[in-house]
This record gives structure tokens, sequence and C-alpha cells, in this order.
């Protein structure tokens, strides 16, 4: 219990700028689509003067933009990247900091195995994800809720949160995995990023080319869209089951190759 209070405590300060960084988004941007309703201009009309491919990115032709849901939907996607991308680098930096803060020897001299440390690590990375996803919850309810004048968006926030906390984990654990089997613990980070925005670039490329979207499985981003979940669509029991096998993959191999590493002091 120690190391995992001494892990939240290492993380305390970050996980408020992320909590604050994603109220300031989903402020700014619904207050933008305020801004919008007020002037009268038809969001839908603007979005279809925009290029097909950026309207097929954004996801507009199946989101009503007049509707404050219908806009967070397009708005989600930032929501969700700003969410992954904490998840990859607590992953990362949960795993690695003990050998790049030089305190390998600090932590290992207490009387617990190696698999038992790692387990209390990814408890508190959990943690704060799941925190960050709960701080994006109820902000999107409060702020998306007074821009709809009555309209019930509890259903459509919710599913969209559940999707977001899947590929959270998904992309935290990728992090620990990458963290664990690394030789360069100062570089997982940088690494892990790397792969996640290899996925959304991809995600990008197959909005823009329908010769490519067999390859949607390959990029977590395709899998719980906002345009896709939203509006009684659902999540995608294929891909929930992809994410869940990949997580339980990935936290395997995050404890099996920490447990066999040479580390770093």
């Amino acid at each position: 219990m120690n190391v995992y209070i001494r892990e939240m405590k290492a993380h305390r300060k970050s996980l408020i700028i992320w909590c604050i960084g994603m109220i300031a988004l989903i402020g700014s941007g619904m207050g933008k689509y305020a801004g919008f309703s007020s002037s009268g201009q038809s969001m839908n009309d603007l979005m279809a003067e925009m290029p097909k491919s950026l309207q097929a990115f954004l996801g507009v032709g199946t989101l009503d933009l007049s509707t404050a849901i219908g806009y967070y939907g397009v708005l989600f996607l930032y929501v969700l990247l700003l969410a992954t991308i904490h998840g990859a680098m607590i992953g990362a930096t949960i795993i690695s900091k003990e050998e790049r803060d030089k305190t390998v020897e600090f932590l290992f001299v207490k009387p617990l195995p190696r698999k038992k440390i790692i387990g209390i690590k990814l408890l508190a990375a959990l943690t704060q994800i799941g925190l960050l996803n709960l701080i994006a919850w109820i902000f999107s309810l409060l702020i998306v809720g007074h821009y709809s004048k009555d309209a019930s968006i509890a259903g459509d926030v919710g599913i969209i949160m559940l999707g977001m906390f899947i590929l959270q984990l998904l992309f935290m654990v990728i992090g620990t995995a990458i963290a664990a089997s690394s030789k360069k613990p100062g570089k997982a980070a940088t690494l892990t990023t790397g792969v996640l925005l290899l996925c959304f670039i991809l995600s990008f490329a197959i909005d823009l080319s329908e010769k490519i979207e067999g390859l949607k499985y390959f990029t977590p981003f395709k899998y719980f869209e906002a345009k896709n979940v939203m509006g009684g669509g659902g999540l995608d029991f294929v891909f929930v089951g992809i994410s869940l096998v990949l997580i339980g993959v990935l936290a395997v191999s995050t404890f099996m190759s920490y447990d066999k590493r040479d580390l770093n002091i």
C-alpha cells in the first residue's frame, strides 16, 4: 500500500494539470458551439461546404451539429486524443521512472516481489486514468447538458466515455509493455507516444481512403468513434473483444518482461 500511495503522490500534480486541460478543452469547445448557435449560422451548412475528406474525418455526415450532443460528438475526437495520450504517458512513466530517476534500489529493497510491485504500479496507473475519465464524464454532462435545452444526453455521454476508458486502458498497457521490455527506459514514453500517433494518423488515412478500410482493426481510434457509438449505435462487440484481448496480452507481457529484465541501477 505504501508503494501505491507513493505512486499516487508522485503523479498528483500532473493529474491535476491533465484534469484542468480536459475541463478547458470541453468548456472551450462547447463555447464555440454556443457562439455559432447564437449567431444563427447553421453548423450543418457550414460543414457541408468543407471538403468531403474533412467531413468524413469529423463524422459530419452522421452527426447533427445543430444539437449540442452532435457537436460534442465532433469535439470528442480531441477529448479522446487527450485522454489516450495521458494513458500512454502514465503507463510508460510509472514503470520506467525508477530507472530514469535512479531510485530502483530504494524501491526494490522493500520485502515485496517484483511482480507485486508492478501490480501495485498498474493499479495506481489505472486509478489515474479512471480519475481523468471521471472528470471528463462529469464535466461533459454538466457543460453539454447546459447547452442541450433539456434533451437527454446521459446515455450518449456514458457510452462514449466507456469506450474512451477502454482505449485509455489499452494505451496504458501499451506504455507499460514498452517500458517493461525496453533497455532504455528514458525513451519508453517517446516510443509509446510514437505508437499512439501512428495509430491516429492511420485512422485519419482510413477516413480519406475507403480502399484501406480493412486496416481499421489496427488502429484503436476507429474502434469507438462517436459517430458510430452515439444515437443508439452502442459499442461494437468485435472491437470490445479485440481491445480486451490486447489489454490482457500486453498486461501479461508487462509482468513477464519486467520480471526477467536486468534493471539499470
